[in-house]
């Protein structure tokens, strides 16, 4: 699996510049989409889906360029997407829906497509609830049907929006595990601005900021953009001559985590985070951008 991004261009009505000469490829594997609000991120998957058209430039998915109608449709046969919002029916049970999109997605053997939905929910951990109404589903139950909906047919691509975004912290660590294990000679596309999740399961990490792709290699290469630069400093305040990434308060006063070029008075060198990666990342390129 390949993915070729070429010279991509996006113009919304109006004159707005959504993606200005995104040029990538991407390999097989988990590849997280960073970027602040306004980057480009929603307009880049949404052409990876086929939901967009450029304004100019091209994907090319595993040798089918979706600019052609037959190719648009290749890619679409091997896509699996879950967006940010997923709605399924409230009043079909977890079985019924995922039944449902399976025959969306041109599943219509009967006996392999209802093996291949059970395989899912156990995979997915919602064997146990079934036939319970996706209605009464909480929010990492959904998710977790949402992540399963998508990996109906075999897609060799996937498309993940903020896949946690509202999850408290044990169905985060629980779809993190799943998210990991997705695997298996797919190319895998992450958006969200909750860098842990990028951190515990992309080992490839790409950077939109202004509609242009500023970073795109390792997550370990995006963390060392922040060697040398990371400080932590007690005080009443933070200083002014680095930009705070976290604040900690505690008996002995607020712990900043800071990044900058030069140590300020009384701070301590500490091994950088992806988050201080990030952020070195951003300032080096407009320093507004991380204010």
């Amino acid at each position: 699996m390949n993915i070729v991004i070429d010279g991509l261009r996006k113009v919304y009505r109006g004159g707005k510049v959504a993606l200005d000469g995104v040029d990538l490829t991407l390999g097989q594997g988990m590849t997280g989409l960073l970027g602040p609000n306004g980057a480009g991120k929603t307009t880049l998957m949404r052409i990876l889906t086929g939901v967009l058209r450029p304004t100019e430039g091209r994907v090319v998915v595993d040798g089918h360029d979706m600019a052609t109608t037959a190719g648009a449709a290749a890619v679409k046969r091997m896509l699996g997407y879950l967006p940010q919002e997923l709605a399924p029916y409230p009043d079909l049970t977890a079985r019924e829906f995922l039944d449902y999109i399976a025959l969306l997605k041109g599943i219509d053997d009967m006996s392999a497509r209802r093996a291949q939905v059970e395989e899912l929910l156990a995979e997915v951990g919602l064997a146990d609830h079934r036939d319970r109404r996706v209605g009464a589903f909480s929010g990492g139950m959904k998710r977790r049907l949402g992540i399963a909906q998508a990996l109906l047919g075999t897609p060799r691509l996937i498309v993940v929006d903020e896949p946690t975004s509202g999850l408290d912290p044990q169905e985060r660590m629980r779809f993190r595990a799943l998210l990991a294990g997705l695997g298996g000679g797919r190319s895998t596309i992450l958006s969200t601005h909750i860098l842990d999740d990028v951190a515990q399961t992309c080992p490839q990490v790409c950077v939109l900021t202004g509609g242009r792709a500023v970073f795109h290699g390792t997550t370990a290469g995006l963390t060392a953009a922040a060697k040398g630069k990371t400080f932590l400093v007690r005080g009443d305040r933070p200083p002014a001559d680095a930009v705070l990434v976290n604040a900690v308060s505690g008996p002995d006063g607020t712990e900043y985590r800071l990044v900058g070029t030069t140590a300020p008075a009384g701070a301590v060198s500490v091994s950088p985070t992806l988050e201080d990666g990030y952020v070195a990342l951003l300032q080096s390129i407009e320093p507004t951008t991380t204010g």
